[in-house]
């Protein structure tokens, strides 16, 4: 037996051509972020301009030690750039604009998500995420079968009519994405990854890409997807747990952000892709 033969294993698998878009508003393709090897091998992710457009918030940030105050300083901010509090400043007359668009803010999605991801604020989002990332949505209120199918063009409806006419909701949900990974940097300097759970009843909830054997999958997660860093609190959502390593630039916000952004405990919304993950009945 040659003993320097070494064992082939199989490729890494990428994301599917079907998954993603040509072009995003982001530092890499959607090719690469959205694939196993970008979970195993993360760097960080920078929408285009974002950072350097408001860096009179980070430099604001910079000095401030403690999370609550940075996180009041960020929202006095988005509502002052944003003119969240004078909206008639900002172009959106009370007697002109229907009042969900008056009141569509980051703040709403992010609360929208939580209470349905699969209603019109989590169109939004995945619409954004789309947009932003290049990941497209593969799921919303049922199974998207291709982007020319009638559930698709339902999902796109419901995000574009809920964009439009807002106050710059795309820009505001830019810059929480922006925030939050400055957040994370802050929380976790030496740490490239978190260890995130999702309760399930059965994996095929989910797109196999591979089964390895040992309790271990690789999926395509939809581009958007709730998790918890709570262990306990996946179980009560199913009978197995789901376990991924998610990399930091893929949390795109997360309950402990800001004060009273999210109803469930330690919920995480998670750009999603290709991942490696496992699945534990303890």
């Amino acid at each position: 037996m040659d003993n320097n033969r070494q064992t082939q294993q199989p490729p890494p698998a990428t994301l599917p051509a079907n998954a993603r878009l040509p072009i995003n508003h982001c530092n890499l393709p959607a090719v690469i972020l959205g694939s196993l090897t970008y979970q195993q091998h993360p760097v960080p992710l920078e929408l285009d301009g974002i950072r350097n457009f408001h860096a009179d918030l980070f430099r604001t940030l910079a000095p401030i030690p403690q999370h609550a105050a940075r996180s009041q300083a960020f929202q006095d901010y988005v509502s002052a750039h944003f003119l969240l509090d004078h909206l008639d400043e900002a172009g959106l007359a009370k007697d002109k604009t229907k009042k969900k668009r008056i009141n569509a803010n980051y703040l709403r999605m992010a609360r929208g998500w939580s209470f349905d991801s699969d209603g019109r604020e989590g169109a939004i989002l995945k619409r954004w995420v789309e947009s932003r990332f290049g990941l497209l949505a593969r799921h919303h209120a049922g199974p998207l079968q291709g982007r020319h199918s009638e559930a698709y063009e339902r999902y796109v409806t419901e995000g574009t009519r809920g964009l439009y006419a807002t106050n710059a909701l795309e820009a505001q949900l830019d810059l929480l994405y922006t925030y939050c990974q400055y957040e994370l940097l802050q929380a976790h300097p030496e740490e490239t990854h978190l260890s995130l759970y999702r309760g399930i009843n059965r994996i095929d909830e989910h797109e196999i890409l591979e089964t390895l054997g040992g309790g271990r999958y690789r999926v395509l997660f939809n581009n958007l997807n709730s998790f918890t860093s709570s262990r306990e609190r996946a179980d009560e959502f199913g009978d197995y747990i789901l376990i991924a390593e998610v990399p930091l630039p893929k949390i795109f916000f997360f309950n402990r952000l800001l004060p009273g952004m999210l109803k469930g405990e330690d919920e995480f919304v998670v750009v999603g892709g290709v991942y490696e993950v496992s699945i534990s009945t303890l």
